[in-house]
Formats: C-alpha cells, structure tokens, sequence
C-alpha cells in the first residue's frame, strides 16, 4: 500500500495564465492531483459533458459541490464544477484510495470540516 502524504503549493489560477503569488490565489493540493491540474482552469464534467470551472477553493464550499462515499475513500462531485474537479484532478486515483482507507482505519479520515 503506498501512503500519499505529499502536499504541495498550487495556484488557483495558475501563474503560467497570470495569477499571482498572493495569499488569495495559493492553496494546498496533493502533489498528484496538482500534476494532473497542470494550467488548467476548466474540465469535463462528465455527467454533462460540458466544460465548466474547477472548484475554486477561496471563494466556494467544499460542502456544496462534493462529499464523501459511505466507507470515506472516494470524493464524489456533487454538482458540475464539483464532479469535473474530480475528474481533471483524478482525485480518486487508487494509491489515493487506498490512502484513505488507511486513514479511515485509524480514524484520521473523513475530515470533519473539509473545508
């Protein structure tokens, strides 16, 4: 079982697309789910099939566009912006699973407040 732990600095809007190196526009996101959001500020929803904007974690709520499967191990997207968010990021890869079930077995996950 492979632990994923690495965080790493992301840009909301990423810099290559002009955002800035502020407060605002800097958040935490696992080193994988980062690599897969490259520069990009949309995805899929696949649901729709329509392009819509990731989740933007200073100006919406966790709670509104995701949750949490029963056993905590899967992000399930909830809305548009939610499930392509998901998607773009492959947030449900399964070394990152596999995370979250050890996590859940220790009683570390799901966060109470995901925010």
């Amino acid at each position: 079982m492979i632990i994923v732990v690495s965080m790493e600095l992301d840009y909301i809007v990423p810099e290559s697309t002009g955002g800035e190196t502020v407060a605002e526009n800097l958040c935490l996101a696992c080193a994988g789910c980062n690599a897969h959001k490259y520069n990009f500020e949309s995805g899929i929803d696949p649901e729709t099939n329509i392009e819509t904007a990731l989740f933007h974690p200073r100006r919406q709520s966790w709670d509104d566009h995701f949750c949490w499967s029963n056993d905590g191990t899967m992000i399930i997207g909830l809305s548009p912006c939610g499930r392509a968010t998901v998607a773009r990021l492959r947030m449900n890869r399964r070394d990152v699973m596999e995370s979250r079930s050890l996590w859940v077995s220790v009683g570390w996950h799901p966060p109470v407040d995901a925010q």
